[in-house]
């Protein structure tokens, strides 16, 4: 069985896309500032964009308090052709937990951070439901230590669950990792040394 392109795919939807007169609205949830850079750049050429930040995984509270506000710096410094907004979800670190009980020790990269991935991108498509968003996305799969495939697996079964259509993605294809490292230096972003939760703050992942 081949490997799907989900970058290939990303391309057709744009590509249909700009066949059309209405701008569609993406809610696109996203990690981080830097990882959000390249994205940010690359998709607002083509949706209207609510940035959803959504992320009760990040350890300590000031930890999430500065990806906040270095989210919110970009959004306000970057130009962009379509409007983007903010929106931050709760920070609700019991949810978190609650999701990867079992799984403490579990090792990075694996089951505990796809019950993460899958907190979060739940949450993503709720909130996409509830705006009357076209589609949803993540910026995740920007990261080489992501799992893309299976970041885009949960993202289509919840698409089916909550009537809101999922943007395949594997954004670090295209340069677009590289791309966002030079945006992050170029706008003088805060890059974190781990993921955000406290088990990958160990690991330093």
């Amino acid at each position: 069985m081949n490997k799907r392109n989900f970058q290939r795919e990303l391309d057709k939807i744009i590509a249909g896309l700009e066949n059309g007169k209405k701008v569609p609205a993406l809610l696109l949830h996203s990690c981080c500032a830097p990882c959000s850079s390249y994205v940010l750049e690359y998709l607002s050429e083509y949706f209207e964009i609510t940035v959803f930040y959504y992320n009760p995984n990040i350890y300590p509270e000031e930890e999430y308090r500065k990806r906040v506000e270095e989210q919110q710096r970009l959004i306000s410094s970057m130009p962009f052709k379509h409007p983007v907004r903010f929106e931050e979800g709760q920070f609700d670190t019991a949810r978190f937990y609650d999701a990867v009980r079992g799984m403490e020790k579990e090792q990075e990269g694996g089951k505990r951070c796809f019950a993460c991935y899958r907190l979060r991108l739940e949450e993503a498509a709720k909130r996409a439901a509830q705006i009357n968003a076209d589609y949803f996305a993540s910026t995740l799969t920007i990261s080489p230590l992501k799992n893309a495939e299976v970041i885009n697996e949960i993202g289509e079964e919840l698409a089916k669950e909550y009537g809101v259509q999922w943007l395949p993605s594997d954004f670090k294809k295209k340069n677009g990792f590289k791309r966002s490292g030079e945006l992050s230096a170029e706008y003088g972003l805060y890059r974190q040394n781990y993921c955000g939760c406290v088990f990958s703050q160990r690991t330093n992942v």
